[in-house]
C-alpha cells in the first residue's frame, strides 16, 4: 500500500495523510478502490507541488480514473448511481483511456454519429425511438461528467456542451371512443378500469396517479392537486363529470392514504395488468403513457388551445406542447364549419 494513503477504522474510503515541505496534508480520497485512491493521492500531492512552485494547474487525467472518482464522490441514491454506470457502458470503452484535456466536442459528436448509425440500421420503429432517447442521455451524462471536471479544476471548457440531440421519434398514440370502451371493458379488475380511465380523464402520468392520496382530492370543489411532478411543480386539474363518478365509486378505507392502491397498501405499477387489458382489446404496441397522449389529443380535438392543454398536462414550456399542433388545423376547420356549414342558410 502506498505510504500515503491508508483506510481508517470503522470507514469504506481510503485516506490520504503526506508531508510536504514541512506541512501535513490529509484528508479522504472518496473511493474504496485502492489503486484509484493510490493515483488520487499521487495526483493531489503533484497540484500541491505545483501550486507552490506556481505552475500550471490543469493535469491531464485519464478518463477512466476521474469517471470512477466523479462515481464515488456524487452523493447519489443507489438507482440513480447504477443509472449513470449503465449509461456509462457504450461510451466508457471509446473514452476510458483518453486523457480529459484531449477529448473535443468533435470527439464526442462523432461517437454520438456512430451510436446513431449502429441504431437506425435497426429497422424496429419502438426499439429506434428507446435508443434514440438512450444516446441522449449518454451525451446528458457526459455534460455532467465535465461539468464536475470543470467545477474541479481538470479542465477549462467542456467538450460535451452544445452538441444537440437525437431527434426522439414521437409517440403521439391515439385511440378512438371505441377503441377506449374496448381497452376499459379489456381490464380484468377494477382497479384497473379505475386507472386506465383516470389517466384518460386527467392526462396524468402513471406515477402522478399511483401516488395520488385522497387529501389532494377535492370534490366538493371538484379539484384534484397534483404534487410532487415531474417538473416539480404543483399543477390543479379539474374533475370532470364522469372523474367523479370514477373516484365517488373507489372504496375510500380510512387506514389507507392513497387512491389507487392494492388492499390498502401504496400500488407500485400495473403494466402486467395494462398489457392484458389491451390483448384483450387488440390493440396493439400501447404503452400505459400513451394514455396522456389520448387525453392531450382529445383536448385540442375539440377546441382546446394548445396552451390551456399544456397547462393541464404540467407542460412547463410550449415546446412540449406543440407536438400535438398538427391537430390544430382539424380543429380550426370545425369550428369554421359549425359557423359557415353547408346547411347554414342564414346570412
Amino acid at each position: 500500500m502506498s505510504e500515503n494513503i491508508r483506510k481508517r477504522k470503522n470507514s469504506k474510503y481510503y485516506y490520504y495523510d503526506m508531508m510536504i515541505d514541512g506541512v501535513r496534508y490529509k484528508g479522504t480520497t472518496k473511493t474504496a478502490d485502492k489503486k484509484l485512491a493510490e493515483h488520487i493521492a499521487d495526483t493531489i500531492k503533484v497540484d500541491i507541488l505545483r501550486k507552490k512552485h506556481s505552475l500550471p494547474n490543469l493535469i491531464n487525467y485519464r478518463f477512466k480514473d476521474v469517471w470512477d472518482n466523479y462515481i464515488s464522490s456524487q452523493s447519489l441514491c443507489f438507482k440513480t448511481q447504477e443509472s449513470k454506470i449503465n449509461s456509462a457502458k457504450h461510451f466508457l470503452p471509446i473514452f476510458k483511456d483518453k486523457e480529459i484535456l484531449s477529448i473535443t466536442s468533435e470527439q464526442i459528436e462523432s461517437y454520438q454519429l456512430k451510436r446513431k448509425s449502429e441504431i437506425t440500421a435497426k429497422s424496429n420503429k419502438r426499439v429506434q425511438e428507446i435508443s434514440f432517447r438512450s444516446v441522449n442521455i449518454e451525451i446528458s451524462e457526459l455534460n455532467y461528467f465535465f461539468n464536475y471536471c470543470i467545477k474541479k479544476g481538470y479542465i477549462e471548457k467542456n467538450p460535451a456542451s452544445g452538441i444537440k440531440k437525437l431527434n426522439e421519434l414521437s409517440r403521439n398514440k391515439n385511440l378512438s371512443d371505441s377503441d377506449i370502451d374496448k381497452l376499459i371493458a379489456g381490464a380484468t379488475n377494477k382497479l384497473t378500469i379505475d386507472l386506465i380511465a383516470f389517466l384518460i380523464y386527467t392526462g396524468c402520468r402513471k406515477g402522478e396517479a399511483l401516488n395520488l392520496k385522497w387529501d389532494d382530492v377535492d370534490l366538493q370543489n371538484d379539484v384534484i392537486a397534483i404534487k410532487a411532478t415531474k417538473t416539480k411543480y404543483d399543477r390543479y386539474i379539474p374533475v370532470s363529470k364522469p372523474l367523479k363518478e370514477l373516484l365517488n365509486g373507489i372504496e375510500k378505507k380510512d387506514d389507507c392514504l392513497y387512491v389507487f392502491n392494492d388492499d390498502g397498501r401504496k400500488l407500485g405499477d400495473f403494466k402486467r395488468s395494462f398489457h392484458t387489458a389491451c390483448r384483450n382489446a387488440g390493440i396493439k404496441d400501447m404503452h400505459i403513457h400513451d394514455l396522456r397522449h389520448v387525453f392531450a389529443s382529445k383536448m385540442v380535438k375539440n377546441g382546446t388551445s394548445l396552451f390551456i392543454t399544456g397547462e393541464l398536462l404540467g407542460h412547463r414550456t410550449t415546446q412540449m406542447t406543440k407536438r400535438y399542433s398538427h391537430l390544430v388545423p382539424e380543429t380550426l376547420k370545425k369550428a369554421v364549419d359549425d359557423v359557415w356549414g353547408r346547411d347554414n342558410k342564414n346570412g
